[in-house]
């Protein structure tokens, strides 16, 4: 298999932590997240909305955006529940993420960290309002229970760890959300648990 990929996107490390946990070997070739030329030669072909992750297959079919991904990597495997409904809850807490957390969370971390080019204070303002509004979800489900969905560790926990781990990058400040800290640790201290920097 061959991913495209970048080495601080958090949709990206998605992808890289669910293959290393499962064990698959994956050649990487990095993409830069802010230059973005060159990108209809190299991924035109394959994923016409030119981003990454893209993940092509021994067979050469291309497959793209990251939670697909995750999806497709984890059927079959402990990381995707048996059972319907709690699949359903997986593909809930995924659209969660990439509809509320992403946008905000990823978006702001993005501007003041990677880009280090971020819009008028109003629009960065309203981005931190809805990321804290997404934290706030995770942080009253987490209340409860030690992960996302059917008791055990899924892609819905990888989803979401990925930008969430890295929020402060963001200016989010994490310390008020203790659940969230928990399950940040809970899902660190998983078998074949890989930094986003590895």
């Amino acid at each position: 298999m061959l991913l495209y990929d970048s080495q601080v996107s958090g949709n990206c490390y998605k992808v890289r932590l669910l293959l290393a946990q499962l064990g698959l070997d994956c050649e990487r070739r990095e993409i830069d997240v802010v230059d973005r030329s060159g990108r209809s030669e190299l991924l035109g072909e394959i994923n016409p909305a030119l981003r990454v992750p893209t993940l092509v297959l021994d067979d050469g079919r291309a497959l793209a955006e990251s939670n697909a991904i995750l999806w497709f990597l984890s059927l079959g495997t402990r990381y995707l529940p048996d059972e319907s409904f709690e699949r359903a809850k997986a593909l809930q807490w995924m659209f969660f993420e990439q509809y509320s957390h992403e946008p905000n969370i990823a978006v702001l971390r993005y501007w003041l960290s990677i880009a280090a080019a971020a819009p008028p204070e109003p629009v960065v303002e309203a981005r931190r309002r809805a990321g804290y509004e997404a934290l706030d979800a995770m942080e009253r489900e987490l209340a409860t229970r030690e992960f996302l969905v059917a008791g055990r560790y899924t892609i819905a926990d990888i989803a979401l760890y990925a930008y969430t781990h890295v929020a402060e990058e963001g200016g989010f400040d994490l310390s008020r959300y203790p659940a969230i800290g928990r399950w940040l640790d809970r899902v660190a201290a998983q078998p074949g648990h890989k930094p986003i920097t590895a």
